[in-house]
């Protein structure tokens, strides 16, 4: 591994009226291992703190760091340096408006998570202690509940960048399968009336770029896939 990486950051501050702009810099290669949120710190802490993007846990659980990382979306968190063609361009979720460098605005995001309703729904009595599940009813919601709503596949979806007014995209759908498979919910019939629309479900046309962008490896692209199937089901 080289001394020095050498990255291209996406510039853009609204403020000042100039245009976005690539920005050039050079960061020690630290230690082995590292990530390339850790070259986005130093860069803030040591050469520019005027560079602005979003970051928590950095241990790929809060899903604040997604970027798009040399084409790639993905979180810097979890992102090794080593093996990252260079210089490393490094720039916002593509199909979001930026906020200012590498923070987009996220707020229609979570308006489509929202629209799904992503809380049990049961009418049955609540029992004295918790609604239990077999552990094969358990097993079915592996793949499903990991989503930490990134945003890194729904970006990737061409069918968002022109419909994401309508489509729901990968990452709220992949949370709507998780309540539909879930044995405890009892709202399966009216979660499917909502996403049954030629724009809200149908958009997707599986080219399953949100299955190769996820950094918790889940196939939003399968989840869509079901819900599809349990339409389908409901019509024979």
């Amino acid at each position: 591994m080289a001394d020095v990486i050498r990255l291209s950051v996406f510039r853009y501050d609204p403020e000042t009226g100039s245009k976005p702009s690539m920005q050039s810099y050079e960061v020690p290669f630290l230690r082995p291992g590292m990530k390339l949120l850790d070259a986005l710190n130093y860069i803030k802490w040591e050469l520019d703190g005027t560079l602005t993007y979003r970051r928590s846990c950095a241990e790929g659980v809060c899903g604040s760091d997604g970027l798009n990382i040399n084409g790639v979306n993905g979180l810097a968190c979890i992102t090794p340096i080593a093996g990252l063609k260079q210089p490393v361009h490094v720039r916002p979720l593509p199909g979001m408006h930026v906020i200012r460098d590498l923070v987009v605005d996220m707020d229609h995001f979570f308006d489509q998570y929202r629209q799904i309703q992503p809380w049990m729904k049961a009418t049955t009595p609540l029992p004295e202690h918790e609604r239990l599940q077999s552990p094969e009813d358990r097993a079915a919601l592996d793949g499903q509940y990991e989503c930490i709503l990134c945003g890194c596949c729904t970006t990737a979806c061409p069918s968002w960048w022109w419909n994401g007014d309508r489509f729901l995209g990968p990452a709220a759908l992949l949370q709507a399968n998780r309540w539909i498979v879930d044995s405890r919910d009892e709202a399966m019939g009216e979660r499917l009336d909502q996403l049954e629309d030629a724009f809200r479900l149908y958009r997707c046309h599986q080219i399953m770029n949100c299955m190769e962008a996820c950094p918790k490896e889940l196939n939003p692209t399968a989840a869509i896939d079901n819900i599809k199937r349990k339409i389908l089901a409901r019509k024979s």
